[in-house]
């Protein structure tokens, strides 16, 4: 079985998080496995699916983060390494 693509969406607070993560789970077939925040006031979202799906998905919930509040960035893994998920949120 093909291994899925990474997606990364990483903001500063918590509504344009949601705002961009609303988005992205809109605009293409992708899933969520999990957040991650910071003491700092970031947090973000870990998306998965196929390629074109999560290249989708992260660019339209990166807009849509940047509208609304601060986007600090956004990262797209196509062939993220299984070591990888040791240190992915559980989901």
């Amino acid at each position: 079985m093909a291994r899925q693509a990474i997606g990364l969406i990483e903001t500063r607070g918590l509504v344009p998080l949601v705002e961009a993560t609303d988005v992205a789970l809109k605009a293409a077939n992708v899933s969520v496995v999990g957040t991650r925040a910071t003491g700092t006031g970031l947090i973000s979202v870990v998306l998965t699916g196929d390629v074109a799906a999560i290249r989708a998905a992260t660019e339209a919930g990166g807009a849509a983060a940047a509208r609304v509040g601060e986007l600090v960035s956004v990262e797209v893994l196509t062939r993220p390494h299984d070591e990888l998920e040791k240190i992915m949120p559980a989901g």
